[in-house]
């Protein structure tokens, strides 16, 4: 049977092809896994590692992680290119964002009979999500999780118009069932809770092995009313086929390797965390959470799962997550009209989200301010953000080095510095207050030359680029230490 659209194993076979893929045979899902990719991320050209052979595990049973973590792996997760480097990946990706928004609804799914998901069908009763080789990623965990790189799917009742969201779930009940800790005000956590107030449960399916542009997609904020799903389509320019859940009446993607789905509701809570998190931390303690009572399971023979534990940056997503979140900043902050924006980065030290540098060619009094104030609060950069710095266009946004000197060169911090209050933080956040609604504050620092100053502001003490340039080609060979 050929390979479905979205499918793992057609992005495995591609990322080999690379000479990006590295094979771990007999590693222990308890700790060795999350161990062995914390390690990974931090080697040259980041490889993605498939875990097989794992410990109580027959062979075949695996679990890949790293798979967005270099820029040809993300490069061609997205489609842009299979042969692209960290400049060719930002350039490629300029634009394209909007442009899938505003195309998907061109691409709605495409409900298919058969798919290799569908080779073994488990009811509800007789799951066992223990049978498959689920981690316990971090030391602290608080339990097993299998979704990590996971892609949910809920309904609006009202429109019926499908999210895909990528949230953390815990294996509950000796495997029977799974929590889901949606965040709260995304739109997954909007459609549950309208299915709740309507009909007092939820419907939810949920793959646990897919291609990574769902895991992208899913931990993106993709425009509300727009199916993450049709946006997958206007990626790839073809209709993603669908396995529609008998229960649920929800879509699977037929290239799931491992899939459920099942119910929502309000008092069917498992405990669940804590959870080492994307911020770097471990989230909270543990605590009542919703878990889906699962009506069937279906996976492939020898499915593989997709992993995606965070943690300390950099970690499995951090590297996807900020050229994907920079590009959406960028394209938001042109559709708005306001000029002069050259590029703004989502820092990965920052979890691509706690730290935002925009540089501005500047053009007209209070022109950066604006700039940073729509950035802080645009719904690509709106969750979560803590910083937002601007800087004039002569400063690379994506360098900290030069955010850092612009910020102690150009800004005063009696003056340049604003900040606001009570925006929309969560409680993944290690600053959090146990029982305290998840409000944050968030710091506007104008790190450009002022702007009535920028005719006599004192010049940069650096040679021209094109001088540069003429100096390294005549020394080129001194430089280098040949005489």
């Amino acid at each position: 049977m050929t390979e479905p659209l979205l499918s793992l194993r057609s992005h495995l076979d591609a990322v080999a092809g690379f000479g990006e893929l590295r094979t771990v045979r007999g590693a222990h899902w308890d700790l060795e896994l999350g161990g062995i990719a914390e390690l990974s991320y931090r080697l040259p050209g980041t490889p993605a590692v498939l875990f097989d052979e794992i410990t109580g595990y027959p062979a075949g049973m695996r679990v890949l992680t790293g798979s967005t973590g270099s820029p040809r792996r993300f490069g061609r997760t997205l489609r842009l290119g299979d042969d692209l480097d960290d400049a060719g990946v930002v350039e490629a990706l300029r634009g394209k964002p909007s442009r899938w928004a505003a195309a998907a609804r061109d691409f709605p799914v495409r409900a298919v009979d058969d798919a290799p998901l569908l080779a073994n069908e488990v009811p509800g009763e007789k799951v066992d999500l223990v049978t498959f080789p689920v981690p316990r990623w971090h030391e602290h965990d608080g339990g097993r999780f299998i979704g990590t790189g996971c892609f949910v799917v809920t309904s609006d009742p009202d429109t019926g118009v499908h999210n895909g969201g990528c949230y953390r779930m815990e294996v509950a009940d000796e495997g029977r069932s799974v929590t889901l800790a949606v965040v709260p005000g995304k739109h997954g956590d909007q459609n549950i809770r309208r299915w709740f107030e309507r009909e007092g449960r939820a419907p939810v399916t949920v793959s646990f092995g897919h291609d990574p542009l769902l895991l992208v997609l899913g931990g993106t904020e993709v425009p509300h009313g727009i199916s993450e799903l049709e946006y997958a389509g206007a990626v790839l320019g073809e209709r993603v086929p669908v396995v529609t859940g008998p229960d649920t009446g929800l879509p699977i993607p037929a290239g799931s390797e491992l899939a459920i789905e099942g119910w929502l509701r309000p008092d069917h809570l498992r405990e669940e965390g804590p959870f080492g998190e994307w911020t770097g931390y471990y989230s909270g303690r543990r605590r009542p959470n919703l878990a889906v009572d699962i009506t069937r399971l279906y996976h492939r023979d020898d499915p593989i799962l997709l992993g995606a534990p965070p943690g300390k940056p950099p970690h499995d997503y951090s590297y996807m997550r900020t050229v994907m979140k920079s590009a959406m900043i960028q394209d938001e902050l042109a559709a708005s009209g306001v000029p002069g924006v050259v590029k703004a980065w989502a820092h990965e030290s920052g979890g691509g989200r706690l730290f935002v540098a925009v540089s501005v060619k500047q053009r007209y009094a209070g022109h950066a301010r604006q700039v940073a104030y729509l950035t802080a609060q645009f719904p690509a950069a709106a969750y979560m953000n803590r910083y937002v710095v601007v800087v004039d266009d002569d400063i690379d946004p994506a360098d900290l080095d030069q955010v850092i000197w612009a910020m102690s060169t150009r800004s005063d911090p009696a003056g340049d510095i604003e900040v606001m209050k009570r925006t929309w933080g969560s409680k993944l956040d290690p600053l959090s207050v146990e029982g305290e609604l998840p409000f944050n504050s968030r710091a506007i620092i104008d790190a450009c030359r002022p702007y009535e100053r920028l005719a006599d502001f004192p010049r940069v003490a650096e040679s021209s680029p094109e001088f540069l340039r003429d100096i390294a080609a005549k020394w080129q060979t001194a430089l280098a230490g040949r005489e």
